[in-house]
């Protein structure tokens, strides 16, 4: 499976710092965008980029997640191991379909302000504030604790 490995290594380890990377950009870039609305204009297309590439990242970070861990069930991997990989995968999953509704939320809020000239009526400018804020916390939150817990697997004593 072309998610699995590349040259013996598994593909996880080689994509995961995109997301890393690119996911939290996209929270804190939708958000100044959400927020301050006279920086609309200049960062308008990084805020779509950032929302179609972060969750791109995630989906491949996610799949070969899971075939990372098949393999390693497939190995006999149980134990201690196994329950802290199975919280991250759970992290990851969350992390992932959190970063797809930031994406989509923030495409829709770039075109749409694209489209009415940076402002949208208070009410909309508003609400697609506080639907993206929440977004990006819980998408920060869940960054976060995928990461360490995927760290904890790795490196930690368990």
């Amino acid at each position: 499976m072309v998610f699995d490995q590349v040259n013996g290594l598994p593909v996880h380890i080689l994509v995961l710092h995109a997301a890393v990377i690119f996911v939290p950009l996209l929270a804190l870039g939708s958000v100044v965008y959400a927020v301050v609305a006279r920086w609309r204009a200049k960062m308008g297309w990084a805020v779509a980029i950032l929302a179609v590439v972060a969750p791109i990242a995630a989906v491949v970070t996610k799949v070969s997640g899971t075939e990372l861990y098949n393999r390693l069930l497939g190995q006999g991997m149980s134990g201690p191991g196994k329950e802290i990989l199975d919280d991250h995968m759970n992290y990851g999953t969350i992390t992932m379909w959190l970063s797809i509704a930031l994406g989509v939320v923030s495409l829709v809020l770039v075109a749409l302000t694209i489209r009415a000239g940076t402002r949208l009526p208070r009410i909309a400018d508003i609400g697609f504030a506080v639907v993206i804020i929440g977004l990006a916390a819980a998408t920060g939150y869940y960054i976060f604790e995928t990461g360490d817990s995927g760290a904890t697997a790795v490196w930690g004593t368990y």
